[in-house]
C-alpha cells in the first residue's frame, strides 16, 4: 500500500467538523462564515435537507408559520405564504447555502468519531477511508436520521406493500384501496388526509394518546398565540386556553376515538418532545368518516389485520407512521453525552455544548426554532476559542491542511 496516499487522507480541519447537512448544520457552518470560521461538513447523502428532499411526501407543509422556521441571519422570501411547501423550503435552505457559500461533502457516511485525550483532537472516519481531525466536533445529524420500524406480529406474512412514511410521496397511486395507516402523529394525520383526498379508503390506528389542535386560531398561528401567552401565564392556564378553544372549534375527540392525553399540549411538547397534531382538515374527514379511526393492531394477517376491540378487517397496503429516531449512537464513540436512544442527556435549554469541543444542533425538540438559538450559541463558542488558536500552531507536518471545504 502506497504510504503517501496514506497520508493524504489524513485532513486536518482549521475549523469544526460538523456531521450532516441538514437545517441545524448548515445554520450552524453559516453562522461561523459570518464570523470567519471555517468549517467542514460531512453528509451521508447526495445533497443538503435530504430528509426534506428525499423522504417527504408531497403535500407537506410547515407546521408552523414562517417566522418561527427560518434560520439565523436569511429570512424567507417575502412572497411565500405563511405555512411554506416543502419545496419553497427546500428552494429555501438552497439559497441560504449558497447565501453563505457552504458546500458540504456529500457521500459522507460517517463511521466514528472519537475524540482523542492525549492530543485533545476528534477523530472522524468516514467510509471512503478518510480521517478528519479537529479540536471540535459538531453533531447535526438530529432527532429524525432513521425511521422507526415497529415490529408487529405478523408483519411478513402481508400480502400487499409495507412503507414507511418516508417512502410515502402520494396518495395517488392508492386509489381506491383500503389502507392502514399505523400511527397518529402527524405524518399519520397528514398522510391520511392526503389518502382521502386521492379517494382511497384510510383506517388510521390511534392507539397513543395525542393533542389535536387546529393550527390556526382566530386567523391566527395556535402556535403563536400559545407562545405570547407563555411569556405572560403560567403553561398549565395556556393549555387550559388551547384545550378550550381546541374543543369549542373541534369536537371532543374522544367521540372519535381519539383519546388526549391528560397532561396538556405545550406542556407534553416541552416535557418529551411530542408535538400536538396540527389539523389542516383530518378531523372533519374523521367525522364524516371518510378517515376510520382504529383503537390498536393487534397481529397483521397475511389479507389485513387483526385488532384490539376483536375486529378483523382486509386491506390493499400499509403505511407505517411511525416517526424517525437519533442514530448518534452507531457512529459517535467513547462519549456518554447521549443517550442510548441518541439523545443529549442535559435538558433544552443547555444541551447544545458538551465537554471536549463536543456540541450538538437539532436536538431541542423544538425544531427549526429551537436549531436557531442553538446555531448562534455554538457558532458564538466555537469563534471565541477559534480566534485564540489561530495564531498558535495546531497541525502536524504529516498532515494535509485544509482550510475550506
Amino acid at each position: 500500500m502506497d504510504p503517501f496516499k496514506e497520508k493524504a487522507k489524513c485532513v486536518w480541519i482549521h475549523g469544526p467538523i460538523i456531521v450532516g447537512a441538514g437545517p441545524s448544520g448548515i445554520a450552524v457552518a453559516a453562522c461561523l462564515s459570518e464570523q470567519g470560521v471555517p468549517s467542514l461538513i460531512l453528509e451521508r447523502s447526495d445533497c443538503i435537507a435530504s430528509l426534506w428532499q428525499n423522504k417527504t411526501y408531497d403535500r407537506l407543509k410547515l407546521h408552523l408559520p414562517k417566522q418561527f422556521c427560518e434560520l439565523p441571519l436569511m429570512n424567507f422570501p417575502q412572497t411565500f405564504p405563511k405555512y411554506p411547501t416543502k419545496h419553497q423550503f427546500i428552494s429555501y435552505m438552497e439559497s441560504y447555502a449558497d447565501q453563505f457559500d457552504i458546500h458540504p461533502k456529500f457521500n459522507q457516511t460517517v463511521l466514528s468519531a472519537e475524540f482523542d485525550s492525549s492530543s485533545e483532537i476528534w477523530i472522524v472516519k468516514t467510509h471512503d477511508g478518510f480521517q478528519y481531525f479537529s479540536p471540535w466536533l459538531v453533531v447535526a445529524t438530529g432527532e429524525n436520521a432513521e425511521p422507526v420500524i415497529p415490529i408487529i406480529h405478523g408483519m411478513e406474512h402481508f400480502h400487499g406493500p409495507v412503507v414507511h412514511t418516508s417512502d410515502y410521496k402520494s396518495g395517488s397511486e392508492y386509489k381506491n384501496k383500503k389502507v392502514l395507516v399505523i400511527g397518529c402523529g402527524n405524518s399519520g394525520m397528514e398522510v391520511s388526509l392526503d389518502l382521502c383526498r386521492h379517494n382511497a379508503i384510510p383506517h388510521l390506528v390511534a392507539r397513543n394518546t395525542v393533542h389535536i389542535l387546529p393550527r390556526d386560531m382566530f386567523g391566527f398561528s395556535t402556535y403563536g398565540i400559545a407562545m405570547s401567552l407563555y411569556k405572560w401565564l403560567p403553561l398549565k392556564l395556556v393549555d387550559k386556553f388551547l384545550l378550550l378553544v381546541a374543543s369549542f372549534l373541534l369536537g371532543n375527540t374522544n367521540h372519535y376515538g381519539i383519546k388526549r392525553p391528560k397532561t396538556g399540549p405545550i406542556e407534553l411538547k416541552l416535557a418529551t418532545g411530542k408535538t400536538p397534531v396540527l389539523d389542516v382538515g383530518q378531523i372533519a374527514q374523521i367525522k364524516s368518516g371518510n378517515i376510520k379511526v382504529m383503537e390498536g393492531v393487534k397481529e397483521i394477517t397475511r389479507n389485513g389485520a387483526k385488532f384490539l376491540d376483536g375486529q378483523e378487517k382486509g386491506f390493499d397496503a400499509i403505511i407505517l407512521a411511525t416517526g424517525y429516531k437519533s442514530n448518534v449512537p452507531s457512529w459517535l464513540k467513547g462519549n456518554d453525552f447521549f443517550t442510548k436512544d441518541g439523545m443529549p442527556k442535559t435538558p433544552f435549554p443547555h444541551g447544545w455544548k458538551g465537554e471536549q469541543g463536543l456540541y450538538t444542533v437539532g436536538f431541542t425538540r423544538r425544531g427549526l426554532h429551537g436549531t436557531y438559538f442553538d446555531a448562534i450559541k455554538i457558532s458564538e463558542d466555537i469563534t471565541k476559542q477559534w480566534k485564540t488558536l489561530k495564531n498558535k500552531s495546531c497541525s502536524d507536518s504529516h498532515i494535509i491542511l485544509l482550510n475550506k471545504s
